[in-house]
């Protein structure tokens, strides 16, 4: 009698396992929504650093003077009263300028 309680609690016991190993909410499903989790929470992180900044940039603008000039003089090109606006302009490259002088003989209207 003893035997048949010891083999049907064995059965119920691979029985149980096999369930958790290899049904749906098993292990291999706990496995894959902790790595989701881990990857959102990763996210998360990068979404509260930019939040972070972005709050900063934000408080600069309406608190500071220096962070909206610097921004016009970036963006749309301030300039103070007494200042002198230089601009550098850079040579085109030779290939760009240079234009293939035309053969005598062939011209490009016809």
């Amino acid at each position: 009698m003893l035997r048949w309680i010891a083999l049907v609690l064995l059965l119920l016991l691979i029985g149980l396992q096999i369930e958790l190993w290899s049904s749906h909410g098993g292990m291999s499903e706990v496995t894959s929504l902790r790595l989701a989790v881990k990857k959102q929470s990763d996210e998360n992180d990068k979404l509260v650093q930019r939040n972070q900044a972005l709050t900063a940039d934000v408080n600069d603008l309406k608190h500071g003077e220096q962070a909206v000039e610097a921004r016009a003089r970036a963006e749309l090109g301030l300039i103070k009263p007494g200042e002198t606006f230089y601009q550098a302009v850079e040579k085109p490259s030779n290939a760009a300028s240079v234009a293939a002088p035309a053969t005598p003989g062939t011209s490009g209207a016809h």
